[in-house]
């Protein structure tokens, strides 16, 4: 009897991954194996098999509907800010089109490179807040970092200031047993879990994450970037040692992009509403910048990240340069890349030489060895771990933010990016990634042919598993 309701349950779960699931490949692989061992397959499926979040979108209407009168009393002084959407520029109507959230003007971005950097600005950002404090990351520790933002955000709500904390449940999945989250709740912080179960379609899944990182203060600074909240993002940990990462500091109209974002995940993980958009709040212009905020969700009907990076690469006359620890990318990308290297922009990918596990490494030098032969140049990050996910285009645009150039930043995480238009930044970036292509080593089709006679097995079998990665 057992045997024949699992074979029940993969005919039905078979039936929904060719329905639902949103690559040829995993459909067919999840199709076979439902069929085939069904009482091994039925449990992973449930676990890991769906790449549609249910219920979230819903969620975001109801914020979007819920500020929109507070926005509203902004707009005035807002409208001004927002870049018009013309045929001149195709990828702002694009990217438009996407996420609903229009490209800003008159913003000050600072590039933030490392650790050390990142949090004395974060830091000396909570300190100065008079308002409200949002703070959001897929992993806070409970060390010497995690309790340095722990006292002044605790501080900050004994003076009375709102501050809301937001941590992934897996991610940080022990968070809600620390000291340092005791600490949070009895000073008045209020702190919450994504929780990326909730929901009776999503109870059993495992695979979606919140991997964005956020801080707003009093509506008017914004750090968004590559840095979880822990020592290791110091490169305090000896067994990781250098940390290569970077973040940015945004003030300027966009910042209410950013607040947007987090209000909607608030929503999800709370069922409460944020009113944190302050009517009073200087939203002028604070500098000469366009930025256009992209948060991209597995909620969404299109595949938000995805195509706002292939956008990116289409869009491209001189140069893509890509840094990102997790370069597992998709054929859509794939084939991106090599056709703007055919047609002779300088594409350029910059990887980690150590990457985060042995299957993703294996994936990394797959993927390299089909970009090669079209003339893009891929570098190994010798100068520690590289987890920055940067991104910059011909002379003018860069994106930092939380997404990887992979399927799950693509269709399963809850990411959050920052693309801005301006020569003066993207040369400033342009600079930062120069430094790390010296410290880079170009790898060579002779590289890859010198490997051991196993190595392309490896490849191969490590390909299967870019999906998941």
């Amino acid at each position: 009897m057992a045997v024949v309701l699992f074979y029940a349950l993969g005919i039905v779960s078979a039936v929904e991954a060719i329905i639902n699931v949103r690559t040829a490949q995993g459909a067919i692989a999840w199709t076979i194996s439902l069929l085939t061992v069904p009482y091994i397959a039925v449990p992973c499926y449930l676990v890991f098999g769906r790449t549609k979040f249910d219920g979230y979108l819903d969620q975001r209407k109801d914020v979007e509907q819920e500020t929109r009168v507070l926005l509203h009393q902004t707009r005035a002084e807002v409208s001004k800010y927002l870049v018009a959407r013309s045929p001149a520029e195709p990828i702002y109507s694009a990217l438009f089109n996407l996420t609903g959230i229009p490209a800003a003007s008159g913003n000050a971005v600072e590039l933030l490179v490392n650790g050390q950097q990142t949090f004395d600005s974060i830091i000396a950002g909570l300190a100065a807040a008079e308002h409200h404090i949002l703070l959001e990351s897929y992993i806070i520790r409970d060390d010497n970092l995690g309790r340095r933002l722990g006292r002044v955000l605790a501080d900050k709500a004994r003076e009375g200031v709102a501050v809301h904390v937001l941590y992934d449940e897996i991610g940080s999945r022990n968070f809600h047993r620390t000291g340092l989250y005791r600490q949070l709740r009895q000073t008045g912080v209020q702190v919450a879990a994504f929780n990326t179960t909730q929901g009776r379609r999503n109870r059993f899944q495992l695979n979606f994450r919140n991997h964005r990182k956020i801080v707003v203060v009093d509506g008017q600074t914004a750090w968004v970037g590559g840095h979880n909240i822990g020592d290791e993002y110091l490169g305090l940990d000896p067994r990781i040692g250098d940390w290569r990462d970077t973040h940015i500091r945004l003030q300027g109209p966009a910042v209410l992009g950013v607040e947007l974002a987090f209000a909607t995940d608030w929503r999800w993980a709370t069922q409460n509403s944020l009113t944190m958009v302050r009517p009073d709040a200087d939203h002028g212009s604070c500098g000469n910048e366009n930025v256009l905020v992209f948060p991209s969700d597995p909620a969404s009907i299109l595949e938000q990240a995805g195509l706002m990076f292939l956008q990116v690469i289409v869009a491209a006359r001189q140069r893509i340069w890509i840094a990102s620890p997790y370069f597992v990318p998709d054929r859509s990308i794939v084939s991106a890349l090599q056709l703007a290297a055919l047609r002779g922009v300088d594409v350029r990918v910059i990887i980690p030489d150590e990457p985060d596990g042995p299957v993703v490494g294996m994936a990394n030098w797959s993927f390299t060895r089909e970009l090669l032969p079209a003339g893009v140049k891929v570098y190994r990050y010798q100068g520690g771990f590289m987890h920055q996910k940067v991104l910059l285009m011909d002379d003018h645009l860069a994106g930092i933010g939380t997404a990887n150039f992979d399927n799950r930043s693509f269709r399963l995480n809850f990411e959050i990016t920052l693309l801005v238009d301006g020569k003066r930044f993207a040369t400033e970036v342009a600079g930062m990634l120069e430094t790390d292509l010296s410290r880079c080593r170009e790898v060579t089709l002779a590289d890859i042919a010198a490997k051991p006679a196993w190595f392309p097995l490896g490849m191969g079998a490590a390909r299967l598993f870019s999906p998941v990665l």
